[in-house]
């Protein structure tokens, strides 16, 4: 299997299609993975029992991490982040403004840097290549994303709701995230290997 290095490890999917980057090369990566993480975000259900809806969002945030690696994956999360408490429309449905961070699901919104810095970190050690490894990180990015939620989340629902409300609508979804990302993260070095 291909398995190109990097000074800092095995590389991600982004060494190998911009081996010589450059700043200006690793802004146009962290921007336009930001501009991913908002089209994402504009895929929305809302649930009506939780405030919490479920979004296309995290699936951004975590693909940023694993395509890009950590600093960059990190950095496009948080630059998203910034664009939408700015007020662009970017947020999950088009919402946008500093008060979503102060809601309801403002934990969610914090644990979407250090989730997209754990899986890049990941994938930066290979775990990107097989499906098996390529779940896992994937698991464990949406982890960081519920550990920081809940915690928030608790003081916006009643007693004995946070799991009820914030985490057990959205496992069977992520579940899913996760199994999609464990078929197209390998394809993709597969397809780069090839050329």
């Amino acid at each position: 299997m291909f398995q190109p290095k990097t000074a800092d490890g095995p590389a991600v999917l982004a060494d190998v299609l911009a081996p010589d980057a450059t700043l200006i090369v690793d802004s146009l990566l962290v921007l336009g993975m930001s501009l991913a993480i908002a089209l994402c975000a504009q895929i929305v259900i809302p649930l009506p029992w939780t405030p919490v809806p479920l979004t296309g969002q995290t699936l951004g945030v975590l693909y940023a991490g694993a395509l890009l690696g950590p600093r960059r994956g990190a950095a496009s999360a948080a630059l998203y982040l910034l664009l939408g408490a700015a007020g662009l429309p970017f947020l999950a449905g088009g919402a946008a403004g500093p008060a979503h961070f102060l809601g309801a699901t403002g934990g969610y919104l914090a644990g979407f840097v250090p989730a997209a810095w754990l899986t890049g970190a990941l994938a930066r050690r290979g775990w990107d290549r097989g499906p098996l490894t390529a779940f896992a990180a994937m698991l464990l990015g949406s982890a960081v994303i519920f550990a920081l939620g809940l915690a928030v989340l608790r003081f916006f629902v009643p007693p004995g709701q946070v799991l009820i409300q914030g985490l057990y609508p959205f496992l069977l979804g992520d579940a899913a995230k996760a199994a999609i990302s464990a078929g197209l993260l390998p394809l993709g070095w597969k397809l780069i290997g090839k050329r």
